[in-house]
């Protein structure tokens, strides 16, 4: 099917949609979030089956984000009409669907982020097509599909879900590039991303993570060490907000090397860190190996050549620098973590902010302290849209789980990695909001003596003097 065919589809289905009441809108949803809730483990087990990626359970759970957890933040939300009246501005809010979203989809969470993108583009009236990563086409129509039939089911209109097959780059340029395309909501690699925003689109992407991770001597190194294994582990490190390199105070590394060590993480030796960096990063691209993203550390350290335990939890390996020269400081999604020793808080931060800087900007960062004073610090000097807390990055990130963030698949990072927001991308997001301002009674302008504003002799400090005489 062409793009134009697409988007023919697609219009006439948002023409419809536009049409729907709240009620109308929250049946629909409510009727894709249960079929998607239902399917969360046949998904799951698909899309392992599928792409070799991470453990079907917990796949599981990113399907239950994406439909319980999502379902239950947006369910009250007023998508349609009017959805503020302000008596006091005299401003009123009105909502409006945008129109068809082009949703790119990608390896590593394809069933969960389908249906996560459908449910928030079905909350605020708008049709989407799906465009799935190739080595993810089969699970993410099945779950495209489940939702679509659902939709169907609680009356939504023909051709509000839509999703497309084995397209070339060329196709999904034209499909970013339509006329009738209204947003994109990019997830995937960085060069899929910088493509959606020179689309000529409006776009939503998400920039890179390399998470830093600081623990500074007030945490306590058993409770650090345990959230941060359940983050790095969960699903074989695949979620952009996991973990990636741990900076530890001197004061407490001690401790947390110990407690790796008791959880079964292998240390890297000096020599066996260019073995693990040869089959984890490829330097020519200068991104992760795609062949390690996802897999166990027992069948990584395997490929690296390395004799280890195979009930490995992750990998560890010291690291003297951060960059280029050293490529397990980037981001990398397995179960890899680089550690650093730091002599002093100071240091820490100032490694934290070199990681960051490395890859990663804007997206998120971690902490473990007892310590509000530099917890806070820590944070004012982050840039970094999530400052986590005492929180499983992978979980915490996301939302939902640890804390009211929104719970989201798709997590902006802001100008530092080039996107329009911080925020988890949720339904309010994909709104038009129109705003009648209604004139009031005693309006400053028409009250303003405009004739002395072209005095030049006229300037701030009178200005100021003459408001005090006023009040």
């Amino acid at each position: 099917m062409s793009a134009d065919d697409i988007f023919q589809k697609a219009n006439v289905a948002a023409a419809v949609f536009s049409q729907y009441s709240q009620e109308q809108v929250d049946a629909i949803v409510r009727a894709v979030y249960k079929a998607g809730f239902d399917n969360r483990v046949r998904l799951a087990k698909m899309a392992v089956e599928e792409t070799k990626l991470g453990r079907w359970q917990d796949k599981v759970i990113k399907n239950v984000l994406a439909t319980q957890i999502v379902y239950e933040d947006i369910k009250d939300d007023k998508t349609v009409g009017i959805i503020s009246d302000d008596k006091i501005t005299g401003i009123l809010e009105i909502a409006q669907p945008i129109g068809p979203i082009l949703a790119i989809t990608p390896v590593t969470n394809p069933t969960s982020t389908a249906m996560f993108k459908i449910i928030i583009a079905l909350k605020t009236r708008n049709p989407i097509i799906i465009s799935p990563h190739r080595n993810a086409e089969k699970c993410t129509m099945e779950a495209a599909r489940v939702c679509y039939e659902a939709a169907l089911s609680a009356d939504a209109p023909e051709d509000c879900i839509q999703w497309v097959t084995h397209t070339s780059r060329e196709e999904t340029q034209k499909l970013m590039s339509h006329k009738s395309l209204a947003l994109i909501l990019a997830t995937g690699g960085s060069g899929l991303v910088r493509a959606a925003y020179s689309s000529g689109t409006p776009a939503i992407g998400v920039g890179s993570g390399n998470v830093p991770v600081l623990i500074e001597k007030s945490a306590d190194a058993q409770f650090a060490v345990s959230q941060i294994l359940a983050s790095k582990t969960f699903d074989n490190g695949t979620v952009c907000c996991s973990e990636q390199a741990i900076v530890a105070e001197q004061a407490i590394a001690g401790d947390v090397i110990a407690e790796f060590s008791r959880h079964k993480a292998y240390f890297l030796e000096d020599g066996e860190i260019p073995k693990l960096e040869r089959v984890a990063f490829d330097r020519e691209k200068g991104i992760m190996n795609a062949a390690i993203i996802g897999k166990p550390a027992g069948e990584i350290l395997k490929l690296a050549g390395l004799n280890a335990p195979p009930d490995t939890s992750v990998i560890i390996a010291r690291l003297k620098g951060v960059g280029a020269n050293h490529p397990l400081s980037s981001e990398i999604l397995a179960p890899i973590l680089a550690f650093y020793t730091a002599p002093s808080f100071d240091d820490a931060v100032n490694l934290c902010i070199e990681i960051n800087f490395h890859g990663g900007m804007g997206h998120t960062a971690s902490m473990y302290s007892n310590d509000e004073e530099k917890i806070r610090k820590f944070a004012n000097l982050m840039n970094a849209g999530r400052i986590l807390i005492n929180t499983p990055s992978s979980q915490g990130g996301v939302g939902g789980f640890y804390n009211t963030l929104s719970p989201s698949l798709t997590l902006g990072c802001g100008t530092g990695g080039k996107n329009i927001t911080t925020d988890n991308i949720t339904a309010r997001h994909l709104l038009n909001i129109q705003r009648i301002a209604r004139r009031r009674v005693n309006d400053t302008f028409a009250s303003f003596d405009h004739a002395k504003y072209y005095d030049e002799s006229f300037n701030a400090e009178r200005l100021e003097k003459e408001y005090c005489r006023n009040r």
